[in-house]
């Protein structure tokens, strides 16, 4: 966004994609006085709660990209955001649009950053700017240190700075976000298969003392990749004996922040957000 350019105009794009996080997203836009949200959704993949807090709404299949051009120019938008998960191999398997094929065809490399990233180029040339994916929700941000269920023990203060700077690690080479540590141990290591999975064989070795950590890539693009823990995280690592989550301080969104706290305190598992450059927590 450019210096100067407020984001409580009165117009705005959502790109709903599935789970909560747009329908989070388009309330926190109509707070802040969005009064025209004109929604691109898709089948089988977004909400129909989201359309109920949309001016405009369009029904798109995964892949059909000239059509959510085409949507957004119809309806006069200049500002969008993405919100919420949509598989990039949707792209492939929901027989992709002329326009998506050839947005394919550039790529030299096709993954989520490349896929999200050309599509946000092709969005600019229509005129329309892509913005943070957590635009209008800045307040549901990990706060810096200590937030939720019990406070740090010694072991666990020394397990989040030596699992911080391995996840952060595993990050810039493109593995993964997300581990699993205990006692200076690193037990799993996040891959393809996402931080629950992660969660559940980190988990079962840590045998109720693990530490999950969950961190930012160096070069995130947080137009469409935000690291996110919800209540189902809460929920995961409890059934998987993990007693500690450390997140990227102002760098994870926390959705329906209030109820992870909640729940957090509920079921004994302490919230911690850390920032790159403490490196270990006093």
């Amino acid at each position: 966004m450019d210096g100067g350019e407020s984001i409580h105009e009165d117009q705005l794009g959502l790109i709903a994609g599935r789970g909560v996080y747009p329908v989070l997203l388009a309330r926190a836009a109509r707070r802040a006085g969005v009064e025209q949200l004109n929604t691109v959704a898709f089948v089988g993949e977004t909400d129909p709660e989201v359309e109920k807090l949309s001016t405009r709404t369009e029904w798109l299949r995964v892949g059909q990209l000239a059509g959510l051009l085409r949507f957004f120019r119809r309806s006069g938008v200049s500002r969008a955001v993405m919100a919420g998960a949509v598989a990039p191999s949707h792209l492939f398997d929901l027989r992709p649009d002329l326009k998506a094929l050839l947005l394919l065809a550039r790529l030299k490399v096709r993954n989520a950053a490349t896929i999200f990233g050309a599509i946000a180029e092709e969005l600019k040339a229509s005129g329309v700017v892509l913005m943070p994916a957590t635009t209008y929700l800045e307040d549901e941000l990990a706060p810096v240190g200590h937030f939720g269920g019990p406070s740090l023990r010694p072991r666990q203060k020394e397990d989040a700075g030596f699992g911080f700077r391995m996840a952060k690690e595993i990050s810039r080479l493109d593995i993964g976000q997300s581990l699993v540590v205990k006692q200076g141990t690193v037990l799993a290591v996040e891959a393809f298969e996402g931080t629950d999975k992660t969660l559940e064989r980190g988990g079962v070795l840590g045998r109720g003392k693990a530490v999950l950590i969950k961190v930012s890539k160096p070069d995130q693009d947080f137009r469409f990749d935000v690291p996110v823990i919800g209540w189902q995280t809460i929920e995961v690592a409890r059934k998987s004996g993990v007693a500690l989550i450390v997140c990227e301080a102002q760098k994870t969104l926390i959705l329906e922040k209030e109820k992870v706290v909640q729940l957090a305190g509920e079921m004994g598992i302490s919230l911690y957000g850390m920032k790159q450059e403490d490196g270990g927590i006093s």
